[in-house]
């Protein structure tokens, strides 16, 4: 008889042990898209305003459909990407538009719908996921995900780095930061702010930071750094408007 709480004790250590086993850099974005939404994402019509300028975005099964509406003294233009094209029309009217100005246009939408709808777009198939440690920051622990971007279908800025801090206790992006190249280059860090849920997706805003001489600084740093006060304050990053609608999944 004395052999069943042996038994016992083996079964509750082999079921903490599984509790407490090491999730992968894969399997935390998943909890993190999970928690904001999940296949919400998948089959919704999304609308926003970023910096005065409309934009909208319609997924359904795998197809999808981003747009951007400015209105000035011109008049209206509105940009539109799919999945498998770039338009521009000026007063209804389409445009003919050189590859490099179509590339330009293409990733500037596709910027602000994927900072918008994070971390939904941790999951597209250019994102390459790595678990690069774990910190704490303000008495909160995290995950460290560096993420970077493949060549083939990570734009023309794929060789920007990407650190998502993911807080360990909920799975939310609680903090990101990216290194740039374009231009002059540099680093932007950013603290979530104000996270809301509009029908089932979690939005937030951005208190957004740089760090000056930026070259030399390490990613996983900005954290410390950010604790220390030693990051410059640039300004806030706010969505505006934002509405949510399902759309009924089309079929394959």
């Amino acid at each position: 008889m004395r052999i069943l709480p042996i038994i016992g004790f083996l079964i509750i250590f082999g079921s903490c042990k599984e509790e407490t086993k090491e999730l992968t850099a894969q399997q935390i974005v998943d909890k993190t898209i999970d928690n904001a939404g999940g296949d919400k994402y998948k089959s919704a019509a999304i609308q926003f305003s970023f910096r005065d300028i409309k934009y909208s975005s319609r997924r359904n099964n795998g197809d999808f459909e981003f747009t951007r509406t400015i209105v000035d003294s011109l008049g209206e233009t509105r940009d539109v990407l799919t999945n498998n094209s770039f338009e521009r029309y000026a007063n209804g009217t389409k445009l003919s538009l050189a590859d490099s100005t179509v590339n330009k246009y293409s990733n500037s939408v596709n910027s602000v719908h994927y900072f918008v709808q994070l971390p939904y777009g941790l999951n597209d198939p250019a994102v390459n996921k790595k678990l690069v440690g774990e910190s704490k920051i303000n008495g909160k622990d995290y995950y460290e995900i560096q993420v970077t971007f493949s060549e083939n279908g990570g734009g023309t800025d794929h060789e920007d780095v990407y650190m998502y801090w993911i807080a360990k206790e909920d799975f939310t992006v609680d903090y990101l930061a990216y290194k740039f190249y374009t231009g002059k280059g540099g680093i932007r860090f950013r603290k979530a702010v104000n996270p809301r849920i509009i029908n089932g997706l979690r939005f937030v805003d951005y208190e957004n930071y740089k760090i000056e001489p930026w070259k030399s600084v390490e990613m996983q740093t900005l954290g410390e750094l950010f604790e220390a006060n030693e990051l410059t304050f640039l300004s806030e990053i706010n969505t505006e408007d934002i509405s949510v609608k399902p759309i009924k999944p089309k079929k394959d």
